[in-house]
């Protein structure tokens, strides 16, 4: 059987990042289980504060997210903006190229939806405090 797999590309290497494709990089930039969580947040949400956006994400640490802020900062996605106020006020918003990945993040959670149903949940979480199948501009839990 002759399959119609790619041959491996060479490595590529810019800004610290090592790849061979472009899925590769992709998922080397956004990849894991908060960054796309926390950019969805963030277009949601506009400029949001640490804590607020800490707050609507029940699991993850303090620590974690600070990391994961930094990576996404560090990567061009996300803007960190200090207030010298007492006490600091620090908000975080989506940079331009962090709003280009809205139209994916909206199809990711699309495909969400869709393998819910696959999975046998149609229907089943329809109380108040689960997520529901409305826009994304409506994507989050109440309450």
């Amino acid at each position: 059987m002759v399959h119609n797999l790619p041959t491996p590309c060479k490595v590529k290497e810019i800004a610290g990042k090592r790849f061979r494709c472009y899925f590769e990089l992709t998922l080397a930039v956004i990849g894991g289980k908060w960054k796309p969580i926390i950019l969805n947040h963030l277009a949601l949400g506009g400029e949001v504060r640490f804590g607020e956006l800490r707050r609507s994400m029940a699991d993850v640490t303090e620590r974690m997210l600070t990391r994961q802020l930094r990576e996404l900062e560090a990567d061009g996605l996300v803007h960190r903006e200090v207030y010298r106020e007492v006490p600091p006020r620090v908000e975080y918003s989506l940079t331009a190229m962090g709003r280009s990945l809205i139209p994916l993040l909206a199809q990711m959670r699309d495909w969400g939806m869709d393998y819910e149903r696959f999975l046998g949940g149609n229907g089943r979480f329809t109380e108040d405090g689960y997520e529901q199948t409305e826009s994304v501009a409506d994507a989050v839990c109440p309450e």
